[in-house]
C-alpha cells in the first residue's frame, strides 16, 4: 500500500476556509527548518487524540511520543488546542486530495468508485487513527463541526452521489438509493478502521496489520462489486 506520509512543502498548505473564516497556519510552522520534527509531532498528536481526545491528552505525552521538549511543540504550534485542529485539518485535506483525485479522474463511475475506495484504503493505512479521530470530533458536536461538514464532508458525498447517479444512467449499477448508498459506501470503509480495537479483542489479531487490511479491502471490493454493479458490467 502507497503511504501518504506529507512532503516538508505539505507542511505550508494554505489555511482553510471555515465558516467563511481563515484558520490560520500556525506561526512557527512558517519557519520550520526541521520538517521531519513536525511531522513527530503531528503522527504523536494523532495517536494520543484518538486514543484519549482533546480533553485528555497531554502536550508533555504528544512532547515525549514524538521526542521533542514541550517548548518546540508550543513553539509551533501555541497550544493544545492548536495543534489539534491542525492535526485534524491536515488529515481532512489529505483525504479530500487522495480522495477526490480518485473521483474526478476521466474513467467510468465504476472505475470512480473503486478508485475512490483504494485512495481511503491508502489513506487510513498510513494513518490508521484517523476514523477514531473524527468519530471523537463530531461526537462532540462542536462549533466546528458545520465548517468541517461543509468545507471536506459534503463535497466528497457531492462526488459520491454523482459517481453513483451517473452510474445508474449509464446501466453501469443498479437503480438503488443514491443517498443511501452514499452512507452505506462509506460505512463499509470507515466502520472496519474505527473499530479495530473491538476486533482486536474478538479476533485476538491486529486487525491493522498489513495482511488484514489488504484482506478488508478486496471484501469490500468484492462486495461492492456485487451488491452495486449489474451483471453486464461486471463481466466487461
Amino acid at each position: 500500500m502507497a503511504a501518504t506520509t506529507p512532503a516538508p512543502a505539505s507542511l505550508l498548505l494554505p489555511a482553510a476556509k471555515v465558516r467563511g473564516a481563515r484558520t490560520e497556519l500556525p506561526r512557527g510552522l512558517a519557519e520550520a527548518r526541521h520538517p521531519d520534527t513536525v511531522r513527530r509531532i503531528l503522527r504523536a498528536a494523532e495517536e494520543i487524540f484518538a486514543e484519549r481526545g482533546l480533553a485528555g491528552a497531554r502536550t508533555s505525552a504528544i512532547a515525549h511520543a514524538a521526542r521533542v521538549n514541550q517548548a518546540l511543540l508550543y513553539y509551533y504550534f501555541q497550544s493544545k488546542e492548536g495543534l489539534h485542529r491542525f492535526t485534524l485539518e491536515m488529515l481532512f485535506s489529505q483525504l479530500r486530495a487522495q480522495a477526490g483525485a480518485a473521483l474526478e479522474r476521466p474513467a467510468l463511475p465504476g472505475e470512480r468508485l473503486l478508485g475512490y475506495v483504494n485512495a481511503y484504503f491508502d489513506f487510513v493505512a498510513a494513518h490508521p487513527n484517523y476514523p477514531r479521530l473524527v468519530e471523537r470530533e463530531l461526537m462532540s458536536r462542536g462549533p466546528r463541526l458545520g465548517g468541517i461538514v461543509e468545507h471536506y464532508f459534503r463535497p466528497l458525498h457531492g462526488r459520491l452521489t454523482a459517481a453513483i447517479r451517473s452510474g445508474i444512467a449509464r446501466g453501469e449499477f443498479r437503480r438503488v438509493d443514491q443517498r443511501n448508498t452514499v452512507v452505506t459506501l462509506i460505512a463499509m470503509t470507515v466502520f472496519y478502521f474505527a473499530a479495530a480495537p473491538v476486533l482486536a479483542e474478538l479476533w485476538r489479531c491486529d486487525p491493522l496489520g498489513p495482511r488484514r487490511v489488504a484482506a478488508r479491502r478486496r471484501a469490500v471490493l468484492d462486495f461492492l462489486e456485487h451488491g452495486l454493479f449489474l451483471q453486464a458490467a461486471r463481466t466487461r
